[in-house]
């Protein structure tokens, strides 16, 4: 299908009221399909992609001639705050918002199979997975579905967004442990900043067997830091399929990866205390650094918010017990413990979490203590203290001199991917 909106470039910068008028020409493309919708945003943790002011500007348009639902694609994550959708999507009433629970709230809607599983990894895995969606969705009658997210590089799938913002998004237990364990496996840095992977492949599967039925049109966006250091929305792209996911890609690789000729001895990583509160998330500065690191370099993680290592009770407590001590250790876990093998997305974000050995991760919390952030596995060093070397209002992006040491600042890593060259 044609795209219904493709403008993007390295140095495009759509404004607000351009993005308003975009969602005017994307409505009309569908006058007959307005009556009941669904759109599915991404949720708090990805405030900076637009997402919410295009869902606020789809909104305006729509409210008087439309029945409107929005479903936060939570995945794992706890329910949004009241606060967070005041913020994120201002003016929307909270009657319209869904909240979606991945162990409870979903259906089965197919089965992939195992065949299809050990082809796609190699011969690595060999499980069939229960392709599942939230109920609402599934037995809603919608006319028009509207999936919309930034499409970045991700450690699970390679490139984040498009129908992973389903199948994760608003998936259930089975497919979101299964789907982010191959990608563990498979290999972190095989996947990140690829359109294609195993992960990829099993959602495209899944949108093909078995979702055909659903009405669902995406909405991607791309975005990064201008010159000035202020966030830009240089992509948009929307239509059915995945020419959009596909098209964004493309200028995502030209904006949000970092490639560089020789590794970092030292990255200093913010994160935004109103983002991360959890490893589980928090983690991105290990995920979207661990191919640019020097051997033996020295990671140090700014966390001010950090309180938990994850969000979901369970998956915390399985954090705390295994830890992040690399693959091998976290696959003879699995191996000898029902409990994690039953939750192979934490599995799988252990593995992440690790720098296997290679590179030093220390975390610096707001609210956790030395001996937790010690018994996963990181090293811990003061808050206050490191923020006075580091001080997040005096760096700048990119390489710094702090007391003669060159170091690599980073103020949000899930803006973008730092890797060698070689890499890619």
């Amino acid at each position: 299908m044609t795209l219904l909106i493709n403008e993007g470039s390295t140095e495009t910068s759509i404004s607000s009221e351009e993005l308003d008028s975009h969602m005017q020409s994307f409505i009309k493309n569908y006058q007959n399909k307005l009556n009941k919708i669904l759109i599915i945003p991404p949720d708090f943790t990805r405030f900076h992609s637009k997402a919410g002011d295009i869902t606020v500007a789809l909104y305006k348009q729509l409210k008087d001639i439309s029945t409107i639902d929005i479903l936060p694609a939570l995945g794992t994550h706890v329910k949004m705050s009241a606060q967070e959708l005041d913020k994120m999507f201002p003016g929307i009433p909270h009657l319209h918002f869904k909240e979606h629970n991945w162990r409870n709230d979903i259906e089965d809607i197919g089965v992939i199979p195992a065949e299809f599983i050990n082809k796609i990894t190699e011969g690595k895995l060999n499980y069939s997975i229960q392709a599942q969606l939230n109920k609402i969705m599934v037995h809603g009658k919608y006319d028009l579905i509207i999936s919309i997210g930034q499409v970045v590089p991700h450690e699970v799938v390679g490139m984040a967004n498009h129908n992973k913002n389903i199948f994760v998004g608003i998936g259930g237990k089975d497919i979101i442990n299964k789907s982010h364990f191959i990608g563990a496996v498979h290999g972190m840095e095989q996947i990140m900043g690829k359109e294609n992977s195993p992960v990829r492949q099993i959602f495209d599967y899944a949108e093909e067997h078995f979702a055909k039925q659903f009405p669902i049109t995406y909405i991607q966006t791309v975005l990064n830091k201008n010159e000035k250091g202020e966030l830009t929305l240089r992509g948009l792209y929307a239509g059915e399929g995945k020419e959009p996911f596909s098209t964004a890609c493309k200028l995502a690789v030209k904006t949000n990866l970092d490639l560089i000729d020789k590794p970092f001895n030292k990255v200093v990583v913010y994160l935004d205390p109103s983002e991360f509160k959890s490893t589980w998330l928090g983690n991105k500065a290990i995920y979207r650094t661990r191919m640019a690191m020097a051997d033996g370099g020295d990671l140090i993680i700014l966390a001010p918010g950090l309180k938990e290592f994850g969000e979901d009770k369970e998956i915390d407590r399985l954090i705390r017990k295994y830890g992040y001590f690399g693959t091998p250790s976290t696959l003879k876990a699995c191996d000898e413990n029902d409990e994690l093998r039953n939750n192979y997305s934490a599995a799988a974000h252990l593995i992440h979490g690790s720098s296997e050995d290679r590179f030093n991760i220390t975390y610096c919390p707001g609210h956790l203590t030395k001996e937790e952030i010690e018994s996963v596995n990181f090293q811990y060093a003061d808050l206050n203290e490191t923020q006075k070397k580091y001080n997040p209002k005096e760096l700048k992006d990119g390489f710094n001199i702090v007391e003669d040491e060159e170091i690599f600042y980073i103020s949000n890593p899930a803006l973008g991917l730092w890797a060698l060259k070689e890499k890619f």
